[in-house]
């Protein structure tokens, strides 16, 4: 980061620089005793078996998970170590990219600590889903597209399609960067004319290239992820009840005072013109794009929070503008200072708690709670349970119904163990199939103690016996219940259900 003559502005560089760190050594820490959620287990499953794409997602987060484990093994550490310092890069970018749009240390140094006191930032990179690289690629596309604008260089376009194939590589969301940046360069005269530039062009190939191998996996497998992930929100099924969950939810990621700030930033680009106008258009049409579709989404079927990780960066220099440069009434001036100055610890502290409450349950009196069934809080005790019974009555492999189980027991059973999900098996294509032989003998079968249990089991074996049950604890409280179940004798041979995906059954 540039040196800053202004004593002030100086600080606030060591201010921002300071509070990366610290949230970066606090995610470090909280990683390597916070277990994996499912979403993590299944992912780790990924890292071991590399391929241009998956059934759910594009596979950047296998990347990620794999160059952490070959520095710090298969554990919780391993697996998040290299999301977590994602947060490096991605402060630069922002830091360049506020430098570059609004001119400044002070814009740019807010904008590096208002994004990474966000929880979308903190938690999106200690637990590492695809939102962890797509929020560095994001910034990158803002960063790439500010450089276009101050240098008007076309080469520059050859970074906007590198970052944009990496967000691709990331998650399906990032296909909204092409229309946004199609929105910008028409809604600002002088950008025009990079519409008719073969730079523009050369990029738009960039990206293609780097997001190729997902095109060709999806070929390869009958389209399946691009079906699954396309067809979310159907035109049909008008439910505008989700809507209301998006501002919540938005609040609860942002944290109150960088949600505040946002806002008003957004609103002073739209009618207090701060800044250049080709800079604040950029800004808004990378976010209201992105957030646009959202809103169309939610008239369908709910949309998760951690899905508006690409818009963050823009939101972000949206609030150091709000805190910095926008003319503000005395009352909206307050309001501002005192965002300002308190987004950072409010956001640690949430974060602290949060991390506190996932693995204790204190702050809720050890009641259930949002993260209670997706944090595997529990799974390296009842693992060595699972273990013990899997010996005990000889099976050789083990089974589970549900994908996020069969993660859990495949990284907290020791190394080696015959693991897989009996239905399902588009999602394990990339990984080949069990071991033939495992499969033939004993099979023990992890489910939730369901009420009904699971007849479906006595119709495909002939021999089904429930052999003793584990409980997942957080403190007190009981999380699940698993039976365990012996399963025998598959009735048509093959003891795995091979049916093809809903998505393939339409």
């Amino acid at each position: 980061m540039p040196q800053a003559a202004n004593p002030d502005d100086r600080r606030l560089i060591t201010g921002a620089i300071l509070t990366v760190g610290a949230l970066v050594v606090l995610r470090l820490v909280a990683a390597a005793f916070t277990p994996l959620t499912f979403d993590e287990a299944y992912y780790w499953m990924w890292s071991k078996h590399l391929a241009g794409g998956y059934y759910d997602h594009p596979p950047m987060v296998a990347f990620v998970i794999r160059a952490g484990t070959m520095i710090a093994g298969d554990t919780e550490f391993g697996v998040r170590l290299v999301s977590i310092l994602l947060a490096l890069p991605m402060s630069f970018a922002i830091w360049r990219s506020a430098e570059i749009l609004f001119g400044g240390a002070r814009v740019a140094a807010s904008a590096v600590i208002l994004l990474n006191a966000t929880l979308m930032a903190a938690v999106g990179t200690l637990i590492v889903t695809p939102d962890a690289p797509l929020l560095v690629a994001s910034s990158f596309v803002l960063f790439s597209l500010a450089k276009v604008l101050e240098s008007g260089r076309g080469v520059w376009w050859l970074a906007v399609g590198a970052a944009v194939g990496f967000a691709l590589l990331s998650k399906y969301t990032a296909m909204f960067f092409g229309p946004a940046i199609v929105i910008w360069l028409v809604a600002v005269p002088k950008l025009r004319r990079w519409l008719i530039s073969p730079w523009l062009w050369l990029g738009g190939l960039v990206a293609l290239a780097l997001f190729s191998p997902v095109i060709l996996w999806n070929a390869e497998h009958h389209w399946v992820s691009f079906i699954k992930q396309l067809g979310r929100a159907r035109i049909e099924d008008f439910r505008p009840v989700f809507i209301a969950e998006l501002v919540p939810t938005q609040i609860a990621f942002a944290t109150p005072p960088v949600f505040i700030l946002g806002a008003m930033g957004l609103h002073a680009m739209a009618w207090r013109a701060c800044g250049a106008h080709a800079a604040r258009v950029l800004v808004s049409t990378m976010f209201w794009t992105i957030v646009a579709y959202f809103v169309w989404h939610s008239l369908h079927a709910r949309v998760e929070a951690n899905w508006f990780a690409p818009v963050y960066p823009a939101f972000a220099l949206a609030a150091a503008i709000a805190a910095n440069l926008a003319s503000w009434e005395e009352r909206s001036r307050r309001l501002a200072n005192f965002c300002r100055r308190w987004a950072a610890p409010t956001g640690i502290v949430l974060f602290v708690l949060l991390v506190v409450q996932a693995n204790t349950g204190l702050l809720s009196g050890y009641r259930r709670d949002a993260t209670v069934r997706s944090v595997g809080v529990g799974w390296p005790e009842i693992a060595r349970e699972i273990e013990a019974t899997r010996k005990r009555v000889g099976a050789s492999c083990v089974l589970a119904p549900d994908y996020g189980t069969t993660g859990w027991l495949a990284f907290y059973l020791p190394k080696g163990t015959c693991v897989a999900q009996q239905g399902q098996r588009i999602r394990w294509v990339n990984m080949g199939e069990p071991d033939a032989a495992a499969l033939k003998g004993k099979l023990l079968y992890v489910d939730d103690a369901l009420p009904t249990g699971r007849p479906i089991l006595k119709l495909l074996f002939s021999r089904v016996e429930i052999i003793g049950q584990v409980q997942r604890k957080r403190g007190p409280l009981v999380v699940e219940t698993y039976l365990l179940e012996l399963l025998e004798g598959p009735k048509n041979g093959d003891p795995l259900d091979r049916s093809p995906p809903p998505e393939l059954q339409r």
